[in-house]
């Protein structure tokens, strides 16, 4: 069994989506490779989690800032900075739920064509 035909399987162990069969899971019990990638996918989902439970506050006016930010009229203070990191800090937290559900989406899937 070779560890990368398991990834998309690892991460759909970890939030619920697949079973892994019996000659798979010893190969996770036996393979140090696999047990790292459930590590890093219980990670991530973790900080998921984590991210889902803290509030994220965003100026109303965030684009207009952000443009005059880019336009260079804005003056540089430690606002625009949290501004900045607030607006990064909302993407990134998007972007991870959108690959999360396209990975769980994916897993179900190949769980129903099995």
């Amino acid at each position: 069994m070779r560890c990368e035909d398991l990834n998309d399987q690892l991460a759909g162990v970890i939030d619920g989506s697949a079973v892994l069969d019996r000659r798979t899971s010893r190969h996770v019990e036996s393979c140090l490779r696999c047990q790292a990638e459930l590590a890093q996918y219980r990670r991530l989902l973790r900080s998921l989690r984590q991210l889902r439970d803290e509030p994220v506050s965003v100026p109303r006016d965030l684009s207009a800032l952000i443009a005059a930010r880019l336009d260079g009229t804005a003056p540089t203070s430690p606002w625009t900075r949290r501004v900045a990191y607030a607006g990064a800090l909302a993407a990134t937290a998007a972007g991870a739920a959108g690959a999360i559900a396209l990975l769980s989406t994916r897993n179900r899937r190949l769980r129903l064509a099995s």
